[in-house]
């Protein structure tokens, strides 16, 4: 296995395979994003061990996603099961994605405790356990730093976990390694996924601008409110359908190597 440098440009490429693949299989795909969302919406809701127990799964849970994307473009239809590859896969391997979910969990709370310095925690709570906020407290200064503070931090944590799952469910790589493997891909492709994150945010404001046309056109908000969050949804699946095809683009694996 070795680092691999693309071209700016392929995450146009990136975006387009991702639609492309999730049209292969446009059920399946969108269902099993749908069991995700509600799964991780459902454990969430959990008193006290909710979020935490979020956390720590995503990295497992995102990884599914991944092999669901990888036996679409072969032309499979994935399972429901598939979601839950990372945590069926022996017990080496489970100790280690459970292992990753735990230093992802660990590295979320430090980014929120971060913020939690600038505004005294008010961002990190709303974050993490929801409730009602207000428009004096959406403007306060140092809440809108928090935020600011939280955004930053966490790019860097995001490109540590990006293919940290695959890296070490598909190819053994130990937990900690893969978080150095993935930031480092990352960052040598860093254009690439700036591209790829630019093109998919003109598509949804695009995707934004149909929906308010239609809505006009139709002169009806409760119509545009019935299908704005469904068809948001297919795109947030499209994206993660995408995801797959930057890990494939970000190593250049051995004949031996199972991707």
């Amino acid at each position: 296995m070795k680092l691999h440098i693309v071209p700016a440009g392929r995450g146009v490429q990136w975006v387009k395979l991702g639609v492309q693949t999730f049209f292969k299989q446009p059920l399946a795909l969108a269902g099993l994003f749908f069991m995700f969302v509600a799964l991780m919406t459902v454990l969430s809701m959990l008193p006290l061990i909710g979020s935490p127990l979020v956390l720590a799964l995503l990295p497992g849970a995102t990884l599914g996603l991944m092999a669901a994307t990888r036996e679409a473009s072969s032309g499979k239809f994935p399972m429901p099961l598939i979601l839950l590859s990372a945590f069926r896969a022996g017990h080496q391997q489970l100790r280690a994605m459970l292992t990753l979910g735990a230093l992802y969990a660990l590295g979320f709370v430090l980014v929120l405790g971060c913020s939690a310095l600038v505004d005294g925690g008010k961002f990190a709570k709303l974050y993490l356990m929801g409730g009602p906020t207000t428009i004096e407290t959406l403007q306060e200064g140092d809440f809108q730093l928090a935020a600011l503070v939280a955004m930053a931090l966490y790019l860097p944590l995001s490109f540590m976990f990006w293919h940290a799952p695959a890296l070490v469910h598909w190819h053994g790589v130990p937990p900690v390694k893969s978080l150095f493997f993935s930031l480092v891909a990352c960052l040598r492709n860093f254009w690439a996924f700036t591209v790829f994150g630019l093109v998919w945010a003109a598509v949804f404001l695009v995707f934004i601008f149909v929906m308010a046309a239609l809505a006009g056109f139709l002169g009806s908000a409760d119509a545009l409110s019935a299908t704005l969050y469904p068809a948001a949804m297919l795109m947030a699946a499209m994206v993660s359908v995408s995801i797959y095809f930057t890990f494939l683009d970000s190593f250049e694996f051995t004949p031996g190597d199972d991707t």
